[in-house]
């Protein structure tokens, strides 16, 4: 089993709250970063997200691969 980086597209799952004149970025209730609103509107996130041409990227670990402990099992069941 070995252990993969993935960025996933979270964009639709991203909502936002208006504070202090700042849109502050939540994914599933969890404050992900906010956007400051002015001419230049400029957008910081927490170190596991990137937004890339309009949409926002979170970067997961995930596995790959067979688990190692079951591949020795016999056809009993036993491992």
């Amino acid at each position: 089993m070995t252990l993969k980086q993935q960025r996933v597209d979270v964009t639709d799952r991203v909502i936002g709250k208006m504070k202090n004149g700042e849109m502050e970025l939540f994914l599933d209730n969890t404050p992900i970063g906010k956007m400051k609103l002015s001419d230049h509107m400029q957008v910081e996130l927490e170190h596991h997200f990137e937004v890339e041409q309009q949409k926002i990227y979170q970067h997961v670990t995930t596995t790959e691969g067979t688990d190692a402990k079951y591949t020795d099992c016999d056809d009993g069941g036993w491992c």
